[in-house]
C-alpha cells in the first residue's frame, strides 16, 4: 500500500493570499458588474484571499470600508460606475484612510485616468479583461510593499 509521504504533492506551495502569519489578506471588491467582481472574488479566494465585502457603486463602496474598516488590506475600484464612480471613491476613502490600499481597475482607453487615480494616492491598476495572472502579481507586488 502507498502512503501519503510516498507521493509528492504538487499543490505543496503556500497560497499567495495570506499573511506572513498565516492569515488571509481581507479585500473589498467595487465593482458595478457582477462578472467582474464574481472573477475578482474567484481568483482572490483561489490563491487564499478573504473576501470580506463586495459593492456594485462607489458610494456603497466608501460605506462598505468604513463599516469594515480597520479589517480591509486592499479594495480593488473599478473606475466607471453608478451613483459614485471610483474616482470620487478613492477620494473619500483616501480622506476617511489615508493608509488605505486601492487598486484601481479599468477598462483600456482610460489611461488618464488611471494616471490621476494614482497621482492621488491608488497603488496601483489593474486592465479589464482580467488576466489571472496579471492580477495575482500586481495585488501581492502590492502588499509584500
Amino acid at each position: 500500500m502507498i502512503a501519503k509521504s510516498d507521493m509528492p504533492t504538487i499543490n505543496d506551495k503556500k497560497p499567495l493570499g495570506l499573511k506572513p502569519e498565516g492569515t488571509p489578506y481581507r479585500v473589498l471588491i467595487v465593482d458595478d458588474s457582477m462578472f467582474i467582481a464574481k472573477q475578482l472574488g474567484q481568483i482572490l479566494t483561489s490563491e487564499g484571499f478573504e473576501v470580506v465585502g463586495t459593492a456594485s457603486d462607489g458610494l456603497l463602496g466608501f460605506e462598505k470600508y468604513k463599516e469594515l474598516s480597520p479589517g480591509i488590506d486592499i479594495v480593488t475600484m473599478d473606475i466607471t460606475m453608478p451613483q459614485m464612480d471610483g474616482v470620487t471613491a478613492l477620494e473619500k476613502i483616501l480622506e476617511y484612510d489615508k493608509g488605505a490600499v486601492v487598486v484601481m481597475v479599468s477598462a483600456l482607453g482610460k489611461e488618464d485616468i488611471v494616471k490621476k487615480c494614482l497621482l492621488m494616492g491608488a497603488k496601483s491598476y489593474i486592465v479589464k479583461p482580467l488576466d489571472r495572472k496579471k492580477v495575482l502579481e500586481r495585488i501581492i507586488s502590492i502588499l509584500k510593499r
